[in-house]
Parts: structure tokens; sequence; C-alpha cells
């Protein structure tokens, strides 16, 4: 599975108005510096100690979003 990942503060950035909200992503326990990953289908993850945890998602032309704030390719 391909990823992108970033910092909670460009995820931030990312999110559009009908997706999470910054409460939400607080609520996740996301805050600037954390690392999350999305993937292609729009799946957010958040890094934990012990692995990945799913935390919501992106809907739409996310895509481009991502690659456009991150200057990162999926990988």
């Amino acid at each position: 599975m391909s990823f992108i990942e970033m910092t909670g503060a460009t995820l931030e950035r990312i999110v559009a108005d009908d997706e999470l909200h910054q409460g939400d992503l607080q609520a996740a326990g996301v805050n600037g510096q954390t690392i999350v990953r999305v993937n292609r289908q729009g799946d957010i993850e958040v890094r934990r100690p012990g692995g990945w945890d799913v935390i919501g998602g992106l809907l739409g032309e996310f895509d481009e979003r991502i690659r456009r704030e991150t200057g990162l390719d999926w990988a």
C-alpha cells in the first residue's frame, strides 16, 4: 500500500471543510508535530507507540491537495 507521510500541521492545511475538523484531529491526539500518513484511498492514520491507527478520511480530490502541499508522491 502507498502512503504520503506528513506532520499534523500539514494535514490541518490539507483537510477540507467537509472532512475532519480541527476538533476532530485534537480528539484523535493529532497536534502540529504528530506524524500522520494518508493512503491512496484517503484514510488518515496517526503514528502511535505501538503502530498506526486510522482516525478518519479525506474526500474528493485529496490526491492533488496532498501532493501540492507536501511536495511528495506516493511511496
